[in-house]
């Protein structure tokens, strides 16, 4: 039985995780999809979609979709839905998780990793995060949940922009653009995003590619804008980062997100050894502070591409294709995290090179 593909939703109290949900139950995609709720959810979908006066676990849509709301843990949820496809008792192509809006991705991505029976039956394809244009600022300066839920994302999009200025959407997605130079961002209306936006993202693929902004990788890349050195935070004026808008001064205070990105490129190879010693090492210290990393590397003794990446303490690689006749061979990797110490990141990795 080939995998079953899963997303992960997650997104800030009100951010319209419930609204995208909806038109997926609802709508005649024609595509069949589990939907898990997170029971302690602030906003029960049941409540507007279905009768909950059953005690049935599982509920059967009209358009092939079926929604189950979690009672016990994820991991039995899942069990049971893939015993209950194997038997012919269900039939469904995809599921979808809902996390709460105070939740951390980190651990929900981490099940389909660490649970040998759940890998086997089911690949994680994306972690999806939903944005509240009006409230973002404030919810991103306030709550490190609502951070750490960007800097998880491999697709982030928008909702609620028609309630704001351009200029505040723009400052936005500069911010966000900050904290997770990896996810593309998209603006969307009432939830209404197309399907193929929101399924088949591959965001977990250790595929070649490497989804970061070109520009941000761009050495000496000052095109007269904002710095988009690898530091991102410290420097940066831009009004989405500061508590007030004074014009004209760039150098108040400003608010600098602990959740950041940082990229390390380099053109000699890494020594497998070394590298390997050195992430080890700091998966074991700083792993609960890494949110995602990523890498495409070019590692002595092969002819092929290395491919990375991890969540948290769970890290892994995967030979890709070859490097191309005419390709420089480079190595890229982008990290996300809390705080993460970037200069003993950067150096441990110069170290490992060969």
């Amino acid at each position: 039985m080939s995998l079953i593909p899963a997303t992960i939703l997650t997104g800030f109290l009100g951010s319209g995780k419930t609204t995208l949900l909806k038109r997926v139950l609802q709508e005649a995609h024609g595509q069949k999809i589990a939907v898990i709720e997170n029971e302690f959810g602030e906003e029960n979908i049941d409540n507007d979609i279905l009768v909950s006066d059953t005690n049935e676990q599982i509920i059967q849509m009209s358009n092939g979709c079926i929604c189950c709301t979690i009672r016990e843990d994820l991991r039995s949820t899942l069990q049971l839905l893939a015993a209950k496809k194997r038997k012919g008792l269900l039939d469904f192509e995809r599921v979808v998780i809902e996390t709460t809006g105070l939740a951390d991705p980190g651990p929900v991505a981490q099940t389909f990793f660490m649970d040998d029976e759940i890998a086997e039956s089911f690949l994680l394809d994306s972690i999806l995060t939903l944005v509240d244009a009006k409230h973002a600022a404030q919810q991103l300066n306030d709550r490190q949940e609502a951070r750490r839920q960007v800097g998880f994302a491999d697709q982030i999009f928008i909702s609620k922009t028609d309630l704001v200025s351009a200029e505040e959407t723009d400052a936005l997605m500069h911010r966000l653009k900050h904290m997770n130079p990896r996810a593309p961002q998209k603006a969307v209306h009432f939830g209404e995003v197309a399907i193929k936006d929101v399924f088949d993202l591959r965001g977990f693929n250790l595929n070649a590619k490497l989804d970061i902004d070109p520009d941000f990788l761009s050495e000496g890349h000052d095109h007269g804008h904002e710095h988009h050195d690898h530091e991102h935070g410290e420097h940066c004026s831009h009004p989405s980062h500061q508590h007030d808008h004074e014009h004209g001064h760039g150098h108040h205070h400003h608010h600098d997100d602990d959740v950041k990105s940082f990229v390390f490129r380099s053109e000699r190879a890494f020594d497998p050894a070394k590298l390997e010693d050195f992430l080890g090492a700091i998966v074991n210290i700083y792993g609960p502070r890494m949110l995602r990393y990523k890498g495409v590397l070019n590692m002595k003794g092969t002819e092929r591409k290395v491919i990375f990446q991890g969540v948290h303490q769970l890290m892994g690689s995967d030979l890709g294709p070859e490097w191309g006749k005419d390709e420089t061979r480079i190595s890229k990797m982008v990290f996300i995290g809390l705080d993460l110490p970037r200069d003993i990141f950067l150096q441990g990795l110069e170290q490992s090179l060969v």
